[in-house]
């Protein structure tokens, strides 16, 4: 029987009670679905580092997102997550678990640098671009 869960905000008929339950994952901890705050953080970082960047050799304001990329690009599969991630305790995986590989950074950073796929999310939290490419950002 299908019940309200009011979670990030919203009331929904789907029967979940917490982001990531019907993919299996936990509430609360290592695992869980990386919630708004730890997500927003992160990015500031990663985009704050590729300003700082692109500041210091005095290029253009279009190099701060190829700078954004690159880190997002070298970082995503050789430590699960970008130094903004890290930092907030966060990690990128597949949906099962396994090492994202090469070709799921790429799309993912793709349609990040696009921003609209990142802003829409479904009910477990995850972004358009996380769901293409078939990722989850996780607590560590």
């Amino acid at each position: 029987m299908l019940h309200e869960a009011v979670y990030a905000g919203r009331v929904t008929q789907t029967g979940e009670t917490y982001p990531g339950e019907r993919l299996g994952f936990p509430r609360e901890g290592s695992g869980s679905i990386a919630r708004l705050g730890r997500r927003v953080g992160a990015i500031f970082v990663d985009y704050g580092a590729a300003y700082l960047i692109s500041g210091f050799w005095g290029w253009d304001a279009m190099s701060i997102l190829v700078i954004f990329a690159i880190i997002q690009l070298v970082f995503l599969p050789t430590l699960q997550g970008s130094p903004g991630h890290r930092l907030f305790g966060l990690r990128l995986v597949r949906l099962d678990g396994a090492w994202v590989g090469l070709w799921r950074p790429i799309v993912r950073t793709l349609l990040l640098v696009i921003v609209i796929p990142a802003v829409i999310w479904d009910a477990d939290q995850r972004g358009l671009h996380d769901k293409a490419a078939g990722t989850v950002l996780l607590r560590a």
